[in-house]
């Protein structure tokens, strides 16, 4: 966050808007503190000057839920070909213009994804027996690909697995990199059926200033909070792609078929890759795309080619697997269901960045509870008014109000949220009644996943990254 007490106001309207935000962030923060009134009316000041600045430069006055239009480009990939009022999402750029994030329903037109609708949801209660997961019910998890295929097969009792993954960058993970597998714990309890989860610390060495020693070490220290998720070490399997490629012919023998099929055109319209990216990038989808197949995985599978493959993840993965869905007729094999969630907010909003170098941009697994209260207070972007006697009158905005979107993630019971909404939204509860809300939230949740981690010794992790059979009972 942009300390916007020094030097002079930045000059493009999204800085501007930013350094608003910002700026009512340390108003609130002063008044709550009971700060002097001389530097509370400074920060005023600096407020009323930045929000002219704005006026000057957009030709309207800021508004908390709508950031100017044609904001410069954040992402330095194809910039000249991006409409600046669209959101921009591959798998390693995340852009957008709206406080509110990234408009889901625009993209799953774009992906040409199908919508989870509560028809598909309650089809997924019918067959689990199963209260849906909270992801489901708040359109966390918003977009699919077969599902119901899937749902058709275990409703036959015929099996499928489940794949997912994650890319070891660094040795801290935060709160949303948890997303995905919380809901995939979720799924292999309610379905009872075995996992893979592939580390790629292959594509970290790739895309990343980083040793392979490095990318293998964070492979294993991120499979320790992986583990600490709590996944049944006898139906999962964790891999890092450095070990496991020199010791699975079945696996790289997937590889180099899906790698015939799949022309340098197409990865380079798929991924943007360019004629300056090393080798190993544009060879890199088939090895993210080859754990879609079971034969991948002899020791689970017995050879079989036929298993169903249903894959959770983040909507920015999806162009890996729309390559793999194409190639897997080509070769003989099922296509892969997709699962898809939306983008877990930086606590500054939205459109901002989250960044394992910028420890005030999350909430990570290794934060104390005083962390956590700090962060929450001083960071996470607020949807609330300037003044109390404006918010009391107008209410807040949940659209744009991190500590929300963070208790949608994270807060279980419904009707509290959505008693939440109303209060907050009407005026009743205030910014900082809300913050309070959602560190009592968060506290403890990854206090507890901390005291896991410190469960899972070497040992363990060896086993779960060790090739081997698994225990459950295909039909």
């Amino acid at each position: 966050m942009a300390d916007t007490a020094n030097g002079e106001p930045p000059a493009s309207p999204m800085e501007l808007f930013n350094s608003i935000a910002a700026q009512g962030e340390i108003v609130r923060a002063l008044k709550a503190e009971k700060a002097s009134k001389d530097e509370v009316d400074a920060a005023v000041e600096m407020l009323s000057s930045l929000k002219a600045s704005y006026r000057s430069a957009v030709g309207e006055d800021y508004k908390a839920d709508c950031p100017p239009k044609n904001p410069a480009p954040e992402s330095d990939r194809d910039p000249d070909t991006m409409d600046p009022e669209e959101d921009f999402v591959d798998p390693w750029t995340v852009q957008t213009s709206s406080a509110k994030g990234v408009d889901y329903d625009k993209l799953i037109v774009r992906f040409g994804s199908s919508k989870i609708d509560k028809e598909l949801i309650n089809r997924i209660e019918q067959a689990t027996g199963q209260k849906p997961h909270r992801f489901l019910r708040r359109g966390v998890f918003f977009s699919h690909r077969d599902m119901n295929q899937v749902l058709d097969a275990y409703e036959n009792k015929k099996p499928f697995y489940l794949y997912t993954g994650r890319g070891p960058s660094s040795e801290a993970m935060h709160l949303g990199h948890l997303i995905p597998f919380i809901f995939t714990k979720w799924l292999q309890d309610v379905f009872n059926v075995p996992l893979v989860i592939q580390m790629t610390d292959d594509e970290k060495y790739l895309w990343k200033d980083l040793t392979l020693d490095q990318a293998h070490g964070y492979a294993v220290e991120n499979a320790k909070d992986i583990i600490a998720c709590g996944f049944d070490i006898k139906k999962t399997f964790i891999f890092s792609d450095l070990d496991y490629m020199g010791m699975s012919p079945g696996f790289y023998r997937n590889v180099v078929k899906i790698q015939k099929h799949v022309t340098f055109n197409q990865v380079k319209g798929i991924f943007g890759f360019t004629d300056s990216d090393c080798i190993g990038k544009i060879g890199f989808p088939a090895i993210q795309a080859a754990p879609s197949f079971s034969n991948s995985f002899p020791q689970i599978f017995k050879g079989k080619t036929d298993v169903q493959c249903l894959i959770p993840c983040a909507i920015d993965q999806d162009p890996y697997f729309r390559m793999t869905r194409d190639v897997a007729p080509r070769i003989g094999y099922p296509k892969p269901a997709l699962l898809h969630s939306t983008f877990f907010p930086a606590l500054q909003g939205a459109q901002t960045k989250m960044s394992a170098s910028d420890p005030n941009s999350s909430i990570f697994l290794t934060d104390s509870a005083k962390q956590i209260k700090t962060k929450v207070n001083k960071h996470a972007f607020s949807g609330g008014r300037d003044t109390v006697e404006e918010h009391r009158q107008f209410g807040g905005n949940c659209d744009v109000d991190v500590s929300f979107m963070y208790l949608t993630f994270f807060l279980e019971d419904d009707d509290r949220l959505e008693q939440i909404k109303q209060d907050y939204s009407s005026g009743a509860m205030l910014t900082g009644e809300l913050k309070k809300e959602l560190i009592e939230v968060l506290q403890p949740l990854i206090a507890e996943h901390q005291a896991r981690r410190k469960e899972v010794t070497d040992e363990i992790v060896k086993e779960f990254m060790t090739p081997r059979q698994l225990t459950f009972d295909f039909q």
